[in-house]
């Protein structure tokens, strides 16, 4: 199952956050999208026309955030919205953030 079929399911902490070594494997069923230098989140940029369409995709990541439960750090303006995700119960990167990636990567297309 591809991880974009996926659901996230509620991650409760107590179990370690993802090495970087498993983040960056992982990093190729997400293209487009970069781990920071700790490998403790993983962002994207996506580009538009105008602050319309940024503003209609960030809205868009929104909604499927709520009904994922699982969300992110969203910041948007006029032709960009970058989108960061990361576990906040676990202090880094689960297969949860993985999952809204590359579901994320579906809205951007």
């Amino acid at each position: 199952m591809s991880l974009k079929e996926k659901r996230c399911e509620p991650c409760q902490g107590g179990v370690p956050p993802m090495t970087r070594e498993a983040a960056r494997a992982m990093l190729a069923s997400v293209p487009g999208w970069e781990l920071n230098d700790e490998g403790t989140r993983l962002m994207r940029k996506f580009t538009f026309p105008d602050f319309a369409a940024a503003q209609a995709f960030a809205q868009r990541v929104g909604e499927l955030a709520e009904a994922e439960g699982h969300h992110p750090v969203l910041s948007y303006s006029w032709g960009w919205c970058t989108v960061e995700f990361y576990t906040h119960k676990i202090g880094g990167l689960h297969e949860n953030d993985f999952i809204m990636a590359a579901k994320v990567n579906d809205l951007g297309e």
